[in-house]
């Protein structure tokens, strides 16, 4: 939102409690994470406003959350579609037969089909080789395609990313502690489950609070 020369950004809260095996919606950590890199990158120009709940601003984040930017594609670039397919995950993106929810990947030969979770659709990605030929976007009902699009951000959908070392604590962690390790060794094994959120102390360098983020 932008108004009388301030930019208003929003900062919502998980739907989920912290210690719960639920996660939030992938719109909502979209929305968070969006929120924070425009915190972390404002030039002290404009005038920026954050609204927040009180339970929002007071809950403890990874130090590294706006770390990751959004995975950009386009037509016309050059992708190695493994590489790519390892990066959605790694950002917390579920491979599955067909998407049907934000959040979600699919790879069948030279395409991929994944939902960004601030998207109104989901869309698929033609790899001709390693260069992207078209993307179009697609209905989930039908699976008929929309319309075409030069490019897309995939944001991250969890707040923890899954990256070699967040995998490894996660292999330590359900050695140490048995009753974590139904949760624990998905994770180490680069897979996002539900409830993973709950490891987070655990799991990051470092839990900060909201103010942490700004100037």
């Amino acid at each position: 939102l932008s108004t009388w020369g301030v930019d208003v950004v929003i900062f919502p809260s998980w739907e989920t409690l912290p210690h719960e095996r639920l996660s939030p919606s992938s719109e909502t950590i979209a929305q968070r994470v969006q929120t924070l890199r425009r915190v972390r990158t404002w030039n002290g120009i404009a005038s920026l406003v954050v609204i927040s709940s009180v339970r929002a601003a007071l809950q403890p984040l990874s130090s590294a959350v706006a770390d990751a930017a959004p995975l950009t594609l386009a037509v016309g670039e050059r992708h190695n579609l493994l590489d790519v397919s390892r990066d959605l995950i790694e950002r917390g993106y579920q491979r599955v037969d067909m998407v049907s929810r934000r959040g979600e990947m699919a790879v069948r030969g030279g395409i991929l089909d994944v939902f960004p979770p601030l998207a109104g659709h989901p869309v698929r990605i033609d790899f001709f080789g390693d260069d992207i030929d078209e993307i179009r976007e697609f209905s989930i009902a039908d699976q008929r395609s929309l319309a075409d699009v030069k490019s897309i951000e995939a944001s991250a959908v969890r707040e923890i990313l899954l990256t070699p070392e967040v995998r490894a604590r996660a292999a330590k962690l359900a050695e140490r502690v048995p009753s974590l390790r139904s949760l624990a060794e998905p994770i180490s094994e680069g897979i996002a489950v539900p409830g993973m959120e709950s490891l987070l102390p655990a799991l990051v360098d470092e839990v900060v609070p909201l103010i942490s983020f700004f100037p």
